[in-house]
């Protein structure tokens, strides 16, 4: 379940930029992406892995950016989702 949640997330913000930024499908995707990670690795595990000290600038910036997502400001948003998701994984 968790990994197909996490493929249709992804497919969804891939057509929501392909759409030119359409913003109800950005929101779904991220809405996708995440419960598909939650789904993956539990939710304690996805939660300490947001929340360590180290990483907390990184997740700020992909929280932020999925909340203005959410608010219709979709090329901001993922302008700040991806800096936050670089700045993760790096």
């Amino acid at each position: 379940i968790g990994v197909g949640l996490v493929g249709f997330g992804l497919f969804f913000i891939l057509f929501g930029m392909l759409l030119y930024f359409d913003s109800v499908l950005l929101a779904f995707g991220n809405i996708l992406f995440l419960s598909g990670l939650v789904f993956i690795i539990g939710f304690r595990r996805t939660f300490t892995f947001f929340f360590q000290w180290p990483k907390l600038k990184g997740s700020s910036f992909f929280f932020g950016g999925v909340v203005v997502v959410l608010m219709r400001w979709p090329l901001l948003g993922m302008l700040l989702e991806a800096y936050g998701f670089i700045t993760l994984f790096r």
